[in-house]
């Protein structure tokens, strides 16, 4: 099959009408901002997370909002449960068109302290994760006629972080991922790539000391950090038919930080 460029690629109306969307980690963070953002633009999204319960208020805030949404709780690295997650959306709305591999936890030490379990947290969430999303939204994709699979990645996992051997690897790994699924299955009109975001005003980072975030900050060269919505536009234009000649790409979000 050789995939052909969309027939319409227009911004005068909502960029994904029709299209169904699932976002994995979406409960809250850069997730749900993606969620909201995918929704704002006409998608009908599922809210993906291991917590089932702020899963279900997220979608209820996009429904309530005038959005289509309906929740999903998911643990990425459950093979059955990823499949379950897909078969929702295409049973639920009829198809599956953009997959958010956007899951992801932190388990940070330094190398001497940090434990094999620890390791093998972040690596199975983040790209074990990725891979089983990225396999069973490809193959609702294949059916559907295409698709587009984003992974969020890091910019730790271009530059390496102290004290993030797991996280950084596991980041890096996502950018291995999907340019290799991005040759698998173009012919198949599905697209796949990567943003990288770099530091982002989330809950997380918020939690670190004044000292640490205006380093972090100073960093930037424009001169502050990210907002989650601004993760979510770029996710939204790798999702959309503007991007539609673009895959095996990582676009990286960082205030110029990482250049």
């Amino acid at each position: 099959m050789t995939a052909t460029r969309p027939t319409t690629v227009s911004s005068a109306g909502p960029l994904l009408a029709g299209r169904t969307a699932v976002v994995t980690g979406a409960a809250s963070g850069i997730g749900l901002a993606i969620a909201r953002t995918l929704s704002s633009h006409g998608a009908a999204v599922v809210v993906a997370d291991l917590d089932g319960a702020a899963a279900a208020l997220a979608a209820d805030d996009i429904t309530e909002s005038g959005g289509t949404a309906t929740a999903v709780e998911v643990d990425v690295t459950d093979e059955r449960r990823v499949q379950t997650m897909v078969d929702h959306a295409v049973e639920t709305y009829g198809g599956l068109h953009v997959l958010v591999n956007n899951a992801g936890i932190t388990r940070d030490a330094s190398l001497p302290k940090m434990s094999l379990d620890q390791f093998r947290a972040v690596v199975d969430v983040h790209l074990q994760g990725a891979w089983l999303g990225t396999r069973a939204a490809a193959a609702a994709m294949r059916e559907g006629g295409g698709g587009s699979i984003v992974m969020i990645s890091s910019t730790s996992g271009k530059t390496g972080v102290f004290g993030q051997t797991n996280y950084s690897a596991a980041k890096a790994g996502m950018v291995g991922l999907a340019k290799a699924a991005a040759r698998e299955v173009a012919r198949h009109a599905i697209r796949v790539n990567v943003v990288q975001p770099g530091l982002v005003r989330t809950p997380m980072t918020e939690a670190l000391t004044p000292e640490v975030w205006r380093q972090k900050v100073s960093e930037v060269p424009l001169g502050r950090a990210g907002e989650p919505a601004e993760i979510a536009d770029a996710v939204l234009f790798l999702a959309s038919d503007l991007s539609s000649y673009v895959t095996g790409t990582v676009l990286e979000v960082h205030g110029g930080r990482s250049m």
